[in-house]
C-alpha cells in the first residue's frame, strides 16, 4: 500500500510504572530506519503527557508498550488523554503483553494493532504505515 509523501511522525509511549523499554528502543531504531521521525518520552510517562506530546509534536500516531499487562488501562487514559488535547484523530497501536481476554476491548476503542511478543518488526511499521494511510 501506498504511503502519502508526509513523513510519519511516531510518538512512542511507555504509561506507568513498566521498567522494560528494549522492545520500544528496537521498535524506535526500526521506525528511524523506515524512513518514520520518532519521538520516545521515556519511561514511567502519564497517559496525558504521552497524549500531550502526541498533540504538541503533531504526531501521526502513538505507539504504546507495555509489558505489565495493563494496556487496557493505560490505552483507555490515552485515548480520553487524545481527546482531551484536541488530539482524538490520532491513531493509537499498541504492543507488549497484552491478555487476549483485553483485545476486543482495545479494538473496541479504536486502539489497533495490539502486537505481542515475537511479532516480526516489519509488520508493525506495516501497520503503522497502512493506519497512517487510511488516515
Amino acid at each position: 500500500m501506498a504511503v502519502s509523501q508526509k513523513t510519519i511522525r511516531v510518538v512512542i509511549g511507555k504509561v506507568g510504572c513498566d521498567i522494560h523499554e528494549r522492545g520500544a528502543l528496537v521498535l524506535a531504531r526500526a521506525f528511524r530506519d523506515a524512513g518514520m521521525e520518532v519521538i520516545y518520552v521515556g519511561r514511567y510517562q502519564t497517559a496525558e503527557s504521552v497524549a500531550k506530546t502526541a498533540v504538541d509534536e503533531d504526531a501521526s500516531v502513538v505507539a504504546l508498550s507495555d509489558h505489565t499487562g495493563s494496556m487496557r488501562y493505560i490505552a483507555k487514559d490515552i485515548v480520553d488523554a487524545l481527546k482531551k488535547f484536541g488530539g482524538a484523530d490520532i491513531p493509537v497501536v499498541a504492543g507488549g503483553l497484552i491478555p487476549k481476554r483485553d483485545l476486543p476491548y482495545l479494538e473496541k476503542l479504536g486502539v489497533t494493532g495490539n502486537f505481542g511478543p515475537g511479532t516480526p518488526v516489519e509488520t508493525v511499521i506495516e501497520h503503522i504505515q497502512e493506519t497512517v494511510a487510511k488516515g
